[in-house]
């Protein structure tokens, strides 16, 4: 199919993070794989473009997990009676340990692309394990998928029992540097630099993944002050440090000047620490479904908002069970209700506006010129046949998405396109 089209349907995006912008039976023009812009009558000078007619249909910008973990993606659902740390040691460990063997992680992460392909994510970003081989392989398949991807070898070399830790420091770079000379064929999977998180990585590791980082210019991903028993934990192993985000930074991995970087939860971040994170300009990835599974709490999100950070969406498989952002959306606005019930009633309840921005443009950021149908940006669009909700009352476009934000299956997304290529 052609990267020029012209998709016919009831059209809605994001303008900014309270502002939707819907257009019922629009046109949303795509030239070269980006958005020409949308128009409620189609411009004369498109009208050669083939036509694709979805009228009746939701059509919406792609959504962006901005953090996953592909090898959990076998053991999703359980452990959800544990916290963090003992999940961590009971569950992923040892499963991740399993990677070593080619013949399992390539009948793992094809189950794992097939359903993200599947999913109305069109672009994420991912952990996979400690694993050259194994880390090529996925992105090998993510490649083929025709999703765009930032995929991570994990980095990590202490405070693990099983045989998922790394040897020491040198044995960690140098596997992450022969990954890295394998990842020059892919034009859609891209590498990410992803140390664990402080409690799995030495101070030696640590530096050393700076080095590398100021070498190559790659973004970083890791977790941040997830849980209170990590936090603690990270107090005991770097005294040195002003908190948890100061210990990423004092190695460069914290974002700022030419490090685009993503720190997951930031559940319990407080003043200090979202300001450091506000001045190096960090995308935080909320992921409330793993938040209340393993019982780390309710991220402030509200705060991170107003204060002016960078905020998307992430399913957190495993810790969350389900791909489908959509159901983060939903889980986002319920947990901040709580939250404003229960703990501070100063952080107003996040609103469908919000979230669906969050899932869209505030995480495609990360990607560049991505998330919404203004002219520009590439065009990440699903189209939503979400008939089997309609009935005798009518809804307006904006209603209709809000329906989908609590109440979408996989079964209505009818077609996705990535970057102007149809997926199906």
């Amino acid at each position: 199919m052609s990267s020029s089209f012209v998709l016919r349907g009831d059209l809605c995006y994001s303008l900014d993070p309270q502002t939707l912008c819907a257009v019922p039976d629009g046109y949303l023009v795509c030239v070269e794989g980006r958005s020409a812009g949308v128009f409620a009558a189609l411009p004369e000078r498109y009208s050669a473009l083939p036509q694709l007619d979805f009228r009746g249909k939701l059509i919406v910008p792609g959504l962006v997990d901005l953090h996953a973990h592909a090898p959990q993606y076998t053991y999703r659902a359980l452990g959800m009676d544990l916290e963090l740390l003992e999940w961590l040691e009971r569950h992923t460990f040892p499963a991740e340990a399993r990677y070593a063997d080619l013949d399992f992680a390539g009948a793992a992460y094809d189950r794992f692309v097939e359903d993200l392909r599947r999913s109305p994510t069109t672009r994420a970003c991912l952990f996979a394990t400690s694993h050259a081989g194994a880390t090529l392989l996925l992105m090998e398949k993510l490649e083929e998928s025709g999703l765009v991807t930032r995929v991570g070898k994990v980095n990590m070399d202490r405070n693990c029992s099983s045989a998922a830790r790394e040897a020491d420091a040198g044995a960690s770079l140098a596997e992450t540097r022969r990954w890295l000379a394998g990842c020059g064929s892919f034009r859609r999977t891209a590498p990410i630099l992803t140390p664990r998180f402080i409690p799995s990585c030495t101070d030696e590791l640590l530096a050393g993944l700076g080095e590398l980082q100021r070498e190559t210019g790659l973004p970083v991903q890791s977790h941040l002050s997830e849980n209170l028993d990590e936090i603690a934990w990270v107090k005991e192993l770097c005294p040195w440090s002003a908190g948890y985000a100061d210990a990423y930074d004092r190695f460069g991995l914290l974002g700022g000047a030419n490090c685009p970087a993503i720190m997951a939860h930031c559940v319990h971040s407080g003043p200090e620490e979202t300001a450091l994170l506000q001045a190096r300009g960090v995308w935080v990835a909320h992921c409330p479904e793993s938040n209340a599974n393993i019982a780390s709490g309710v991220a402030p999100v509200r705060a991170f908002l107003d204060g002016g950070l960078r905020v998307g969406l992430g399913s957190d498989i495993a810790g969350g069970a389900q791909l489908s952002l959509f159901r983060a959306m939903a889980l986002a606005i319920q947990v901040s209700k709580l939250r404003w019930r229960l703990l501070d009633s100063s952080l107003a309840p996040l609103t469908i506006p919000e979230v669906f921005w969050m899932g869209t443009l505030g995480g495609g950021s990360f990607f560049g010129a991505v998330g919404s149908f203004a002219p520009g940006y590439e065009l990440d669009a699903l189209v939503l046949d979400d008939a089997r909700l309609s009935g005798p009352q009518p809804h307006g476009v904006e209603e209709r998405l809000e329906q989908m934000v609590y109440l979408a299956e996989d079964r209505d997304l009818l077609a996705k396109f990535v970057a102007g290529r149809r997926l199906f």
